[in-house]
């Protein structure tokens, strides 16, 4: 059981009209809600984590010879 105090008026509105959008009442809602919030951290974290090993991959490897004689003419 957990009781929620000093709901600013504004979320607490917001939270009844999205509860009649979704005909459930204030408890489901505010449920819903956190069950949507936590689950789609995860998620995107994992998809993002996806995306960047899937683009670390796709990387050039990097000559460091190269790199050094670059630096030396002026040019990185």
């Amino acid at each position: 059981m957990i009781t929620l105090k000093n709901i600013p008026d504004d979320l607490h509105q917001r939270l009844r009209e999205s509860a009649a959008r979704h005909h459930r009442d204030l408890n489901r809602e505010i449920i819903a809600q956190l069950e949507a919030s936590l689950t789609e951290r995860g998620r995107e974290t994992d998809e993002l984590l996806a995306e960047l090993e899937a683009l670390h991959g796709k990387l050039p490897m990097v000559d460091h010879s190269l790199v050094g004689a670059l630096k030396q003419q002026g040019r990185l």
